[in-house]
C-alpha cells in the first residue's frame, strides 16, 4: 500500500495484519481522488473508521490543511500514528480512538466544519445509515461538504437521509462508493 499522488506520492504506507481491518486499494483510492481533484486543495478531512488512515493521509499529500482519523481499534490506531509519524504529517493530523457508534457530537470541538469525509465502515454491518444519521446530528460539517463511502455493494444505502442527498455512486467489484453532499 502506498501514497497514489502528491507531495507524498510513492511513499509506502504500513499495513495491518489482520482480516479485521480492510484497507482501501491503491486502484479504488486512485479513483476516489480523481473523482475528488480540486475539492482537496485546503480541506479540513474527517476519516472515521480509519484503519491504516490511508484516505487521509492520501488527502494530505494532496493538499488538504488537515486531517482527523477517527477508529475503535488499538490496532488501528497503531498503524494511523505509524503512518503519520511516517509521513511526517504529525502537525497537520490528529487522531483519535473512538466509538463512532457512540456518537459524533464531540467532534464539533475537535477541528470543524469538516470538508471532506471519508467513512470506510466494516462490510455488512449496517454501519452507513447509522453513522450518517450520527454524522448529521453532531452538525460539523460544512454546508457543500462531500461525504465519500465505501460500502459493500449488498449494503444498500438511501438516496437521501437526514439532510444529506447522494450525488453520484460507483462501483468497483464489490465495492460501492457512495457520494453524499449536505442538503442546504
Amino acid at each position: 500500500m502506498r501514497i497514489i499522488g502528491g507531495h507524498l506520492k510513492g511513499r509506502k504506507l504500513h499495513s495491518v495484519g489482520t482480516m479485521n481491518i480492510r484497507p482501501t486499494s491503491d486502484y479504488l483510492r486512485e479513483s476516489i481522488f480523481n473523482i475528488l481533484a480540486d475539492d482537496i486543495k485546503d480541506a479540513t478531512v474527517l476519516d472515521l473508521f480509519a484503519g491504516t488512515g490511508s484516505l487521509g493521509i492520501e488527502a494530505l499529500s494532496r493538499g488538504a490543511s488537515k486531517a482527523l482519523f477517527v477508529d475503535n481499534q488499538p490496532r488501528a490506531i497503531r498503524i494511523i500514528s505509524r503512518n503519520v509519524q511516517t509521513c511526517q504529517l504529525q502537525e497537520q493530523s490528529k487522531i483519535l480512538k473512538w466509538n463512532i457508534l457512540r456518537g459524533l457530537r464531540l467532534l464539533r470541538s475537535i477541528s470543524p466544519p469538516f470538508d471532506i469525509v471519508f467513512m470506510d465502515p466494516p462490510y455488512r454491518k449496517n454501519y452507513v445509515v447509522k453513522t450518517l444519521h450520527l454524522l448529521h446530528q453532531a452538525d460539523c460539517i460544512a454546508d457543500n461538504a462531500c461525504i465519500v463511502i465505501e460500502h459493500s455493494i449488498w449494503e444498500q444505502v438511501p438516496k437521501e437521509l437526514a439532510g444529506i442527498l447522494r450525488t453520484d455512486q460507483r462501483n468497483y467489484g464489490n465495492t460501492l462508493v457512495s457520494f453524499y453532499t449536505p442538503m442546504v
